[in-house]
């Protein structure tokens, strides 16, 4: 979780600055391309607004209503995040670039302006503005990395799309989809903003901003639906969970494993369930101290699993 946290902080300041400087670089130029990136950080810096109090919100203590704690607030925020925030800066960037479009005016990056006595051209202020986000970006998108490659050395991962589809941690996941596009992003306008002025044609620049806000709405719906598998519920991947079930049925004195289930209610918090039949020779006592060990087992093999409920049962054999 603390991992999550400095991922998400990092981004958060790199973005508030960030999407300040761009808008000073949009007034001073018109461009289409620069205002779409205003849009997109300010949308990022509130994405991390967001995530952060979904850290918050998560980390509290059971209550009675809420028996297994407030960690699906992350996934909620999450999901909120990829939808209103996501979505919103895309639609507001690829309408205002596609109003650009058919416009077809140059905008005041063909202009000089004057400055505090000083007049030069506002095109190498998109220049400076750009190459600064992508530094800046370049640090939070580092700290996100770092944070998911953890992951995917502690579950053995073996690719980013693996641990987009099986992470629970859905904060680092946002956080570096974020940096992601944004670093695509800024690339992109540093582009079309280049391209217009060489060939003095908006063309570039409107483009590029229509470009970006496609961008945006395609990652807006692929982080809502790995938000949506973790909202509803979704269980330990097949491998890992064979692995938990595994330690249950070959456990001393265990006949049957009738019913086993996982399921995420938190950021790398797994409950599990299980029906488990004992050998009918075994007392109270015993299977009390059986059903110990399993869960001290599955505890060791998984630091994900906070909570465990197995309840003897009779097998099947013994019921028919």
């Amino acid at each position: 979780m603390a991992t999550s946290t400095a991922v998400v902080l990092a981004a958060l300041f790199a973005n508030a600055a960030i999407a300040v400087l761009k808008f000073g670089g949009f007034v001073l130029t018109g461009s289409p391309a620069m205002l779409s990136e205003t849009y997109h950080s300010i949308s990022d810096t509130g994405n991390q607004v967001f995530l952060l109090i979904g850290i918050r919100y998560g980390a509290q203590e059971p209550t009675r209503s809420h028996p297994f704690g407030h960690g699906k607030a992350q996934f909620f925020y999450s999901f909120l995040v990829s939808v209103m925030l996501f979505g919103i800066a895309g639609w507001e960037s690829a309408t205002h670039g596609y109003s650009a479009l058919q416009a077809g005016e140059v905008h005041r990056a063909n202009e000089s302006v004057t400055l505090l006595g000083a007049t030069f051209d506002p095109i190498y202020v998109n220049y400076a503005v750009l190459l600064g986000a992508i530094a800046f970006e370049s640090y939070a998108f580092w700290k996100a990395y770092q944070g998911l490659t953890a992951q995917m050395e502690e579950y053995g991962w073996e690719s980013f799309r693996e641990a987009f589809r099986k992470t629970s941690d859905v904060t680092t996941l946002t956080a570096l989809t974020e940096d992601t596009i944004a670093l695509v992003g800024a690339g992109i306008a540093l582009l079309g903003i280049y391209l217009s002025r060489t060939y003095e044609n908006p063309i570039y620049d409107a483009g590029a901003a229509l470009v970006i806000g496609i961008l945006l709405m395609g990652f807006a719906v692929a982080l809502a639906w790995q938000n949506k598998r973790l909202l509803l519920g979704e269980s330990l991947p097949a491998p890992a969970e064979n692995e938990l079930r595994a330690i249950v049925a070959g456990w001393d004195g265990v006949t049957e494993l009738v019913d086993f289930r996982t399921v995420y209610f938190g950021a790398e918090e797994l409950l599990v369930t299980a029906d488990v039949a004992f050998e009918s020779e075994l007392d109270a006592a015993t299977i009390d101290e059986r059903i110990t060990a399993i869960e001290r087992a599955l505890k060791e093999h998984d630091d994900q699993i906070q909570r465990i409920y197995i309840e003897p049962e009779t097998s099947q054999s013994d019921r028919l």
